[in-house]
C-alpha cells in the first residue's frame, strides 16, 4: 500500500498544498491583498475532451488539460503530464510550482503545466502518437514559443515532445522547434537536457551537505521512484561518492545496505523492464523504503509521499525533492520539528526547466552549445540559486522551503506590481 492511500484525504490535494504554501509566504512578506488575489489562483484552465482512433478500430474520448498560472516574467513553462490520476487540481498546483521555480532559478518564465488523463502503458506507439498530436492540436491556440513552452513530464518523454513539435509545426507551415523542449537533439534538443533534473539534485544535495557540514563521499541514500529523474539522481549521487542503498518503481522497491550500482540496476531494468530479482538486493514497500535508515532520501516520484502518518517515521538528515510536491505541509511541520534539513522542489528540481531556457534559447538563435557549457552554466545557476536561498533562510529564521518561497513571491509579485492590471 502506497503512502498516498495510508494519508488523511485533504493531506492528497495538491492544489490546497500548494496555495498553503504560497498562503505563508505572502504573509510573511506582507503582500498586498490585491497581489496575493492575483498570485493565488491560475490565470487560465483549459479542458479538453477529444477523441483517438485506437487500433482495435474503435474510439476513445480522453480528457486533457492545459494550465497558466503566471506570465508576468514571461512566457509560460511546464511539462505535459500522462498519468491515469492527472486531474485539473494536480495540474494548477504544478503550474503554480512552476511560475515558483522559474523565478527562484531567476528565468524569464511563468508557470504552466499540462496534462492527460491516460495510462501511456496501455497505449500502443501508433495510439500514443495519436494521443499526442491530438491533443497538441487542441491545446495549439495557447502554446507557441512567445507564449507557452510545453515539455516532458511524468509519462511522457522526447519522442512525444518531438511529435507534440511537428504537430505545432505543421500547422504553421514551417519548423517551429522553440515551440517545446525536451525534445531529441536531432530536431532541436540540447545535450544535457535527459540528465538536467536529476543534475539539479544531485547538485543540490552535495550543496546542502556541505552546509551541514558533510562530504558526499559513503553518505547512505535512498531514491524513491527511480524514473528519469530519480535515475538519474542515483547515478550522479554515486559518482559524487555517495552510496545508494535502496531505489524503488511503482510496485515497490529494492534494497542492500551495502550499497546498489547504479549503473549495473539500469543495465538490468533495461534488460528485464525491473529492478524486481535484481541480485544481492531485498525487495521493500514503496512504505517501507521511506522508513530505511539513511543520510538522504530523494523523492522522486509522485507528489504527497511523504505525510503526516509517516514523517515521524523517516530515519535521515537531508531530504531533496526530486518530484514535484512529495510532501504535504503536515509532514513539514514534523519534519521542521525533527530537525531534518529539506531542499525543497521548487529548488531541488530546476534543473530540468533551466536547461530547457538553455534549450529554448539554443532553437530560437540556431546556435547550440556544448554538453560542457550547458552542465557548467547549469551547475553556476543552481549554486547560485542554492546560495540565495541559504542567505535567505538564515536572515529570516525560516526552513529552506519558506525561504525559497519568499525568493520566488517576491520576485513574481514585484514584475506582476511593475507591469500593472490592463486596460
Amino acid at each position: 500500500m502506497s503512502s498516498l492511500e495510508l494519508k488523511p484525504a485533504i493531506e492528497a490535494d495538491e492544489w490546497r498544498t500548494a496555495q498553503s504554501q504560497f498562503d505563508e509566504a505572502a504573509e510573511l512578506i506582507k503582500l498586498e491583498p490585491w497581489l496575493r488575489d492575483v498570485l493565488r489562483e491560475v490565470q487560465r484552465e483549459f479542458t479538453c475532451h477529444f477523441p483517438v482512433n485506437l487500433d482495435n478500430g474503435h474510439t476513445r474520448v480522453f480528457t486533457g488539460y492545459r494550465v497558466q498560472h503566471n506570465i508576468h516574467r514571461g512566457p509560460a513553462k511546464g511539462g505535459i503530464r500522462y498519468h491515469p490520476d492527472v486531474s485539473l487540481d494536480e495540474v494548477k498546483a504544478l503550474a503554480m510550482w512552476m511560475t515558483w521555480k522559474c523565478a527562484v532559478v531567476n528565468i524569464p518564465y511563468g508557470g504552466a503545466k499540462g496534462g492527460v488523463i491516460v495510462d501511456p502503458r496501455t497505449l500502443s506507439p501508433n495510439e500514443l502518437e495519436h494521443l499526442t498530436r491530438r491533443f497538441a492540436t487542441e491545446i495549439s491556440i495557447l502554446v507557441g514559443p512567445d507564449r507557452d513552452i510545453p515539455a516532458p513530464d511524468v509519462g511522457t518523454n522526447a519522442q512525444v515532445m518531438a511529435w507534440f513539435m511537428d504537430t505545432l509545426s505543421m500547422h504553421r507551415g514551417y519548423s517551429v522547434t522553440a515551440s517545446v523542449t525536451g525534445k531529441p537533439v536531432e530536431v532541436g534538443g540540447s545535450l544535457g537536457r535527459a540528465d538536467a533534473t536529476g543534475r539539479g539534485v544531485m547538485i543540490c544535495t552535495v550543496a546542502a551537505l556541505e552546509t551541514m557540514g558533510l562530504k558526499p563521499f559513503n553518505q547512505r541514500v535512498v531514491v524513491q521512484g527511480f524514473g528519469n529523474v530519480g535515475s538519474v539522481s542515483a547515478r550522479l549521487l554515486e559518482e559524487a561518492g555517495c552510496q545508494v542503498v535502496a531505489v524503488s518503481e511503482d510496485y515497490g522497491g529494492i534494497y542492500n545496505p551495502l550499497g546498489l550500482p547504479v549503473k549495473k540496476l539500469l543495465e538490468y531494468r533495461a534488460r528485464e523492464g525491473t529492478l524486481k530479482g535484481f541480485p544481492g538486493a531485498e525487495l521493500v514497500s514503496n512504505e517501507d523504503l521511506l522508513r530505511i535508515e539513511c543520510d538522504v532520501l530523494v523523492p522522486a516520484a509522485l507528489e504527497n509521499q511523504i505525510n503526516s502518518l509517516n514523517a515521524g517515521y523517516l530515519q535521515c538528515k537531508l531530504i531533496v525533492e526530486g518530484a514535484n510536491g512529495p510532501t504535504t505541509p503536515e509532514a513539514d511541520e514534523i519534519l521542521r520539528k525533527r530537525g531534518i534539513v529539506l531542499v525543497p522542489d521548487i529548488l531541488a528540481n530546476a534543473g530540468g526547466v533551466t536547461v530547457s531556457y538553455f534549450e529554448w534559447v539554443q532553437d530560437l538563435q540556431s546556435f547550440f552549445w556544448s554538453e560542457h557549457e550547458i552542465n557548467a552554466r547549469l551547475e553556476s545557476i543552481m549554486k547560485r540559486a542554492f546560495h540565495e536561498v541559504l542567505a535567505i533562510r538564515d536572515e529570516k529564521k525560516v526552513d529552506l522551503r519558506m525561504a525559497a518561497y519568499l525568493l520566488a513571491v517576491n520576485r513574481v509579485a514585484i514584475a506582476t506590481a511593475d507591469r500593472g492590471i490592463y486596460p
